[in-house]
């Protein structure tokens, strides 16, 4: 069996790298460093269009909507080797709402809204989690009631990330408050910028921003819905599957590995023959390819048109567990200087290692807690009984 990347693909790789090179600038490194902060600054901005305008994120999409129509797998890469970078991209945009909209939406709603995703003109937040709704999502009391040719929608939506960057909300609203609950919700585009929607920063321990949004009154077209009204738990539980598969990538992991192996040979070879040490890097380097191989099979599914669920969660809480881990062992491994933040000259990396472990705990709950998804792996994957 080869598992070796077809040449286009290696191709497509290699012009993601000098695309990279081409666009990474010192302005951009330092708006990336303060981005959870302030939002994307005008290097970020300009980064995005510039990936835009070179048609690289457009080349996974069917040709009838903007793209190249290559499939999944390249869209893939193209995240995978902007996250490696550390590079600004709308994960949640191109790899979770906008395939779902391709599965669920209407012609028109795709023909409206995939090509303006494609121009960096849309980008998306999720509005799923409430303060009582997070675990059992399907609880949500965000209501959106039909008013004429309008929705009205009333509630309040909490952890919902990258509001502050986004022009639109993937929005989960009850819509039959009779219904069982798993049967009641509809899914709805918002506009961030419709009268009525407030959004306040929630800052949190690690190196990001999130928010909660609040929503009065907001008034939105009918055809803001996407999918069969009422069948929304069933599209959003599929986005989910999407999501998984893209932050359960393995790629940041793989960069600190070798950061820490490359600091370790050039500034602290006196820990290079401590077993610990060899343990720790050992351990780290097989949890990176376990990552690999999960990601991968799981991005050839998406590419053949199918939607991993036990094996997105699989990658979803492999790559959480085996990120604290790593983190936890390398800060052991370093000792008190790699618990050094940023504004400390000594800290080792540049303070990464203590940032990205002040980091971990999201990962744990981001897309669903990682409890559930060792749920979903046995029920729906081992079809083991609830």
């Amino acid at each position: 069996m080869d598992f070796r990347m077809p040449d286009d693909v290696v191709e497509f790789r290699a012009q993601i790298h000098d695309f990279i090179e081409r666009h990474r600038t010192p302005e951009l490194e330092a708006e990336i460093a303060g981005h959870h902060l302030h939002g994307y600054g005008p290097a970020a901005e300009a980064f995005l269009q510039a990936l835009a305008d070179e048609g690289l994120p457009s080349v996974a999409w069917p040709e009838e909507y903007g793209g190249r129509g290559k499939g999944a797998l390249y869209l893939w890469i193209l995240s995978e080797e902007l996250a490696r970078a550390g590079m600004p991209w709308d994960t949640l945009t191109f790899n979770s709402v906008s395939p779902t909209i391709m599965r669920h939406g209407s012609e028109e709603q795709r023909r409206d809204i995939l090509p303006k995703v494609l121009a960096g003109e849309m980008r998306f937040a999720l509005g799923y989690t409430e303060p009582n709704a997070g675990t059992d999502l399907a609880s949500l009391q965000t209501r959106a009631v039909r008013d004429g040719d309008e929705w009205v929608i009333n509630g309040q939506k909490i952890y919902t990330s990258s509001a502050h960057l986004a022009t639109h909300v993937w929005l989960a609203a009850r819509t039959d408050p009779d219904a069982p609950k798993h049967r009641g919700i509809s899914t709805f585009v918002v506009p961030l910028s419709t009268p009525g929607i407030t959004v306040r920063p929630l800052w949190v321990m690690g190196e990001g921003r999130t928010n909660e949004t609040f929503y009065e009154n907001v008034r939105i077209p009918a055809d803001a819905l996407v999918g069969e009204e009422n069948r929304g738990w069933y599209i959003v539980t599929g986005a989910l599957d999407l999501e998984r598969v893209a932050i359960g990538t393995y790629r940041p992991l793989e960069r600190m590995v070798q950061d820490v192996v490359a600091y370790l040979v050039n500034e602290r070879s006196d820990l290079l023959d401590d077993p610990a040490t060899r343990m720790a890097v050992a351990d780290a380097s097989m949890r990176v390819e376990v990552g690999r191989a999960l990601a991968t099979n799981n991005a050839a599914m998406v590419h053949n048109d199918m939607v991993p669920t036990m094996e997105a969660a699989m990658a979803k809480v492999w790559k959480g567990d085996s990120s604290e881990r790593i983190h936890d062992a390398f800060m052991d491994v370093l000792g008190r200087s790699g618990g050094l933040h940023e504004s400390n000259e000594h800290a080792p990396l540049g303070g990464m290692l203590e940032a990205e472990w002040r980091s971990d705990p999201p990962h744990r709950f981001a897309g669903g807690t990682n409890d559930i998804q060792r749920r979903v792996i046995a029920t729906r994957g081992l079809q083991l009984p609830r």
